[in-house]
């Protein structure tokens, strides 16, 4: 199928790049995330190379800054993204730490996030859209994220609370204003039952991983 603007046929394509985010024609987001993990697995490869030679915190410094800041970049776009789609991201994160770490591909990997204090990519993304949720709510977002106003967010939340009622379609969960609301019933659950206090977070097993991402959004504002 093509379409006629003028004198110039356009042809639709399967993914366009846009500001360095590739969207799908289904907004599966796929395509966006297959680019990435390449292009950092392709980073991982050059410093493995160069490990040897450099100490832990300058290994550390530059998978920070060429890594995790390609997994970071726009990556409130990811959220709903099924987990089966988001390994592939988690799996560069797993392939950063044992890098850093100097771990075996048999290590478990949970200890040694810890060590590092690195989210992994579903709590990454949690706290992206936490943190923006925040930003709008207090007037300190751009002026691009200033279309949702902190009355439409509060007004949204609170009627989501009196509803588990969701959305006709998939995409619509995925929405900013849908999503940050979600999160916003799960940041007032644990601030009227928790006390917001850093320390508090590492030492609760009982409360969600999403959970301590509000408090510690919550503490930092």
């Amino acid at each position: 199928m093509r379409l006629v603007n003028g004198a110039d046929n356009v042809t639709p394509v399967s993914s366009v790049r846009d500001l360095g985010v590739y969207l799908d024609a289904n907004a599966s987001m796929t395509t966006h995330i297959s680019r990435i993990a390449a292009s950092c697995f392709g980073i991982l490869r050059q410093l493995r190379s160069v490990q040897r030679s450099l100490p832990r915190h300058a290994v550390v410094s530059l998978v920070t800054s060429l890594v995790l800041a390609k997994l970071d970049y726009c990556n409130a776009l990811l959220v709903g993204i099924p987990a089966k789609i988001l390994n592939r991201l988690q799996a560069v994160i797993n392939t950063a730490a044992r890098l850093v770490c100097h771990a075996m591909k048999a290590d478990h990997i949970t200890p040694v996030l810890k060590d590092l204090h690195w989210l992994r990519i579903q709590e990454r993304i949690q706290y992206k859209l936490c943190v923006l949720a925040f930003k709008c709510q207090h007037n300190l977002a751009s002026r691009s994220n200033r279309a949702q106003t902190p009355s439409e967010i509060i007004k949204f939340t609170s009627a989501r609370r009196t509803s588990d009622q969701k959305c006709r379609h998939g995409l619509g969960d995925r929405a900013f204003l849908v999503a940050a609301a979600s999160y916003g019933m799960e940041q007032s659950a644990v601030n009227s039952h928790c006390c917001v206090n850093p320390a508090f977070i590492p030492s609760s097993p009982e409360i969600s991983s999403i959970h301590r991402i509000c408090i510690l959004v919550t503490f930092l504002s």
